[in-house]
């Protein structure tokens, strides 16, 4: 028993020992009963917990402290007291430490990758809570650091960016629109305005580009340097930020929301302090700093580019007006010498033409001249029409009043030579004055012509048909015609058949002007032997163009019989042609427009008949006009005779030649078409109030404001003008005591009947005398002048004599001092 009890406590000693000593490896293994084996059983369980709680806290300590192994925990079963709260210390201080560990390895791989919102928010003390601290501090040094290199890059690109855009821009309207759409959603705007200084007041900015904004509710389109903030911005030369924005200030829309911006930020654009313009920017949230720095120098670069466009756009200006004024020195230059050359020409046919005229009166070779110019420029004018097939009215009436306006000029002027006022002309030179004179007169009837030809191609010539006396008719006819054929040496007769009827339903004014045209050019082609005039019923047989006249009934056939130079039978058609002749060389021996006997036809046909002509070259020649007894209306297959004038046209490869001209021009004046004649003025007496009077002449026409200034003056009249309708009614302003206005009509912006209206509301001017002049006369001229208030309507070329009187009329009535004989103007007028 001692043996064994020795043995099993020497066992116990040796194992308890070991543990103490740190050697966990041994047990009891001596046999044991009852209380020892209680203990041997005891002491072994102890070992083996301890040997696990060993192993386990030996594993977390490897894994964590060497291997770095984080998250490591021991596990220990069975464990009680010390024991379990020594495992529980030993994993709070491996969960702890892994904790921190892993929260700073998250930063720093954070970091790593560019990621600088995050930091360790773990609680640590000691050297751990430092190092927190410090890697923190790091990641917030390294944010900072990052977004401001961040913001210096964005600040930069965007700088270059727009900066780039910008260049080569020459409109400041397309800079302004630019600058809109990429800046203001750059820094978070959402409303924008661009203003400008004007180039026509440098103290006012005007609006030329807009972001976000309204059509209804729009920015300010225009402020005074110093007026509002954005005048404000401009005098300071600074910004100006706007907080806490008022919502009635400004509302900033969008489809869904109307909201009022958080702040407003207003900057001026300067070049070299001097303001070329304002920036105002609107914003829901306020801008940042990099956004304000931004803007402050991006206005720099803006202010450079709107110099740079303003200073090419003044040079271009001023390279335009060089070019323009040395186009005009060149125009004026070669116009200079056209001229001259123009003159040698003139002269030399001058001198060639005295040279073979010698013989005849020296006024009569120059009237001959001037109208062969004449006739010249319409033929030119005609070859020009070439690409119509008809000619337009309103064009020709646009000629009309092109070839009136100087020729109202010319005859003005040498009315006033003429009459040799001062004393210092020659009889040879007033002599010249008046053939000047006769032939711009001879030209107006042309132009009266031309006009009647287009109101018959455009369908525009009406016809009054009344009762006519055949036998007054005739006699009117003979009376005019026997003494022009009597001066040539030839015979003239009258024939009325007995079986004609004594009265005919017709215009009469149509009827005598086709009927004078034919016996005018039987006259001028007739060099010897008789002409005759025989009205008679038609001879059967005779080939009408129109279907309609061989069933009308009592027709009546004019016939104009002369034993004249005649016309070859491939010219017979030619010459119903509008600007041809059948002597078409610039040698021929007759002139003349070869306009009459195109409108005869036309005429003819609007009467409701035909012209025929039979002739035989050097025997003579028949034309006859077959006429309905009873006016029935116009041919309706004809179209006012426009099909059968077809235009000479030639190729680039061949010359053009000489367009044949008929021999038939209308040379016996006719009556005035366009407007009613005026009769003939009685001579003033007494005092003259032209005398002393101020009269303004509104006329876009330099030339006949000469002209009519210097009759004026020569009368007494003090005068003042306009080139235009507005200028006039500020002369008006200036000049209340102007007693008459002669008003020209045809001015470009504000012709004469806006003008004539616009002084008529004029209070003060309610009553005063207002003449319409107008060298483009049409139909319903005088009736719209009178319409807008003109006092009186006179068609140019005028009449100098006759505008004097009516002049001195209007002024006596307005003076109150008119006389029953001669102090007011001609009735009817």
């Amino acid at each position: 028993m001692a043996n064994n009890l020795t043995y099993q406590v020497r066992n116990i000693a040796e194992v308890t020992t070991a543990v103490a000593n740190g050697d966990l490896t041994r047990k009891i293994d001596v046999d044991a009963q009852g209380e020892i084996l209680a203990l041997k059983t005891t002491v072994n369980r102890m070992v083996d917990q301890l040997s696990s709680f060993a192993s386990e806290v030996t594993r977390v300590a490897r894994e964590v402290g060497s291997e770095g192994q984080l998250g490591g925990q021991a596990r220990v079963e069975g464990v009680e007291g010390t024991w379990k709260r020594l495992t529980e210390s030993v994993n709070e201080l491996a969960g702890s430490l892994t904790t921190q560990i892993r929260a700073i390895a998250t930063v720093t791989s954070a970091v790593a990758r560019g990621d600088l919102t995050r930091s360790i928010a773990i609680e640590a003390q000691g050297e751990l809570a430092e190092l927190k601290d410090n890697i923190n501090s790091m990641v917030g040094s390294l944010r900072e650091t990052t977004q401001a290199n961040q913001e210096q890059d964005w600040l930069k690109s965007n700088l270059a960016r727009i900066s780039r855009l910008m260049q080569g821009h020459r409109d400041l309207l397309e800079v302004a629109k630019l600058t809109m759409s990429e800046l203001t959603p750059l820094v978070s705007a959402r409303y924008g305005a661009f203003y400008s200084i004007d180039p026509d007041a440098d103290s006012e900015l005007i609006l030329i580009g807009g972001y976000g904004v309204r059509p209804d509710r729009g920015p300010r389109q225009r402020f005074a340097i110093g007026e509002g903030i954005v005048g404000q911005a401009a005098a300071e030369g600074r910004h100006i930020v706007l907080d806490d924005v008022p919502p009635e200030y400004i509302t900033i829309d969008s489809g869904l929301s109307r909201s009022t911006p958080a702040q407003i930020v207003v900057l001026p654009i300067l070049f070299e302090n001097r303001v070329l313009g304002v920036l105002e920017l609107a914003s829901f949230t306020p801008f940042g700093e990099v956004h304000l720095d931004f803007l402050t120098q991006l206005v720099e670069t803006i202010g450079v580019t709107m110099n740079t466009i303003i200073a090419n756009s003044r040079t271009e200006d001023l390279l335009t007006e060089s070019q323009r004024l040395t186009r005009e020195l060149q125009e004026r230059s070669d116009e200079l010498q056209r001229q001259q050359e123009e003159l040698r020409r003139s002269n030399a046919e001058l001198e060639d033409k005295a040279a073979l005229l010698a013989k005849q009166n020296r006024a009569i070779e120059i009237q001959n001249f001037q109208i062969e110019q004449a006739r010249r420029t319409l033929e030119e004018r005609a070859e020009q029409l070439a690409v119509s097939s008809r000619y337009k009215s309103e064009f020709l009436a646009n000629m009309s009043h092109e070839l009136r306006t100087p020729l109202n000029s010319l005859l003005v002027l040498a009315k006033l030579l003429t009459e040799n006022a001062e004393g210092n002309l020659t009889s040879q030179q007033v002599e010249f004055a008046r053939t000047i004179h006769s032939a711009g007169s001879a030209l107006l009837q042309l132009i009266n012509d031309m006009l009647d030809l287009s109101k018959v191609e455009a369908g525009r010539m009406d016809i009054h048909p009344i009762q006519v006396s055949l036998p007054k008719m005739v006699d009117l006819l003979e009376a005019a015609f026997a003494p022009l054929a009597q001066d040539k040496g030839l015979s003239f007769s009258v024939e009325v058949n007995p079986d004609v009827p004594q009265e005919l339903r017709a215009d009469e004014q149509r009827l005598q002007q086709v009927l004078r045209n034919l016996l005018s050019n039987a006259v001028k082609f007739t060099p010897r032997g008789e002409v005759k005039l025989r009205v008679a019923k038609p001879p059967v047989g005779v080939d009408f163009d129109d279907e309609t006249l061989h069933e009308a009934r009592d027709l009546l056939a004019f016939q104009v019989i002369d034993t004249g130079i005649g016309i070859a039978p491939d010219k017979r058609d030619v010459i119903f042609e509008a600007f041809r002749q059948a002597d078409g060389t610039t040698s021929r021996k007759y002139g003349g427009t070869g306009l009459g006997l195109a409108i005869c036809r036309d005429i003819a046909r609007l009467l409701g008949g035909e012209i025929h002509v039979d002739s035989e070259l050097g025997q003579g020649s028949t034309f006859t006009l077959y006429l309905p007894a009873s006016y029935t209306g116009p041919l309706a297959a004809t179209d006012g005779g426009a099909a059968r004038r077809p235009l000479i046209t030639t190729s680039a490869d061949e010359p053009a030649a000489p367009a044949p001209e008929p021999p038939m021009p209308l040379d016996m004046p006719l009556p005035e078409l366009v407007e009613p004649p005026v009769e003939t003025p009685v001579q003033w007496q007494g005092d003259d109030p032209l005398n002393g009077a101020k009269i303004l002449i509104v006329d876009d026409d330099i030339r006949n404001v000469f002209a009519l200034t210097s009759v004026l003056e020569r009368h007494g009249s003090t005068v003042v003008y306009a080139e235009n309708g507005r200028e006039g009614i500020e002369q008006l302003e200036r000049n209340e005591d102007v007693a008459l206005v002669l008003m020209d009509i045809m001015m470009p912006e504000m012709d004469g009947w806006a003008t004539t209206s616009a002084i008529r509301r004029m209070p003060q001017f309610a009553d005063l005398p207002i003449i319409a002049l107008t060298a483009k006369v049409m139909r319903g001229d005088r009736e719209k002048s009178i319409a807008s208030g003109a006092s009186d309507y006179v068609p140019k070329p005028v009449d100098v004599d006759r505008l004097l009187e009516r002049l001195r009329g209007w002024l006596s009535r307005g003076r109150g001092a008119a006389s029953d004989s001669s102090a007011s103007p001609a009735e009817g007028s």
